[in-house]
């Protein structure tokens, strides 16, 4: 029990930013999503009419931008998607790219999804964003 005490003392000083990366890496470790279990209990809470505003203003705020295709200069487009996520290797770089349509980030800003979707595109890729 000691162990799980240590668990909740340190999920409890998870600053917000970091307790949505650790849903995500739950998520893609799991394979569910946190997100399903939301959108069913808005409408309980409020009605269908209730919960569309919230949705179309989570819509509005968070954007995950998507490599579509890696193009034909793949080296630039890894060296770019490096810079945009410090949190991956070479390798794992070089496999988003390849793996695409992949993620590139998620839950950003408008206008930080658009300069990433810029820089990815001028380094020959194609992206969408979501």
């Amino acid at each position: 029990m000691a162990d799980l005490s240590k668990i909740v003392e340190d999920l409890s000083s998870l600053t917000v930013l970091e307790a949505a990366e650790l849903a995500k890496l739950l998520e893609e470790k799991w394979g569910v999503s946190a997100a399903a279990p939301v959108a069913m209990a808005m409408p309980a809470g409020g009605g269908a009419a209730g919960g569309a505003p919230a949705e179309a203003a989570e819509e509005q705020t968070e954007f995950t931008v998507v490599l579509t295709d890696g193009g034909d200069k793949k080296i630039n487009v890894i060296k770019e998607v490096r810079g945009v996520r410090s949190d991956l290797g070479l390798k794992e770089a070089k496999d988003l790219v390849e793996g695409a349509p992949q993620n590139v980030v998620e839950n950003v800003s408008k206008q930080q999804a658009e300069e990433i979707k810029k820089k990815l595109e001028e380094a020959g890729a194609k992206v969408t964003i979501k």
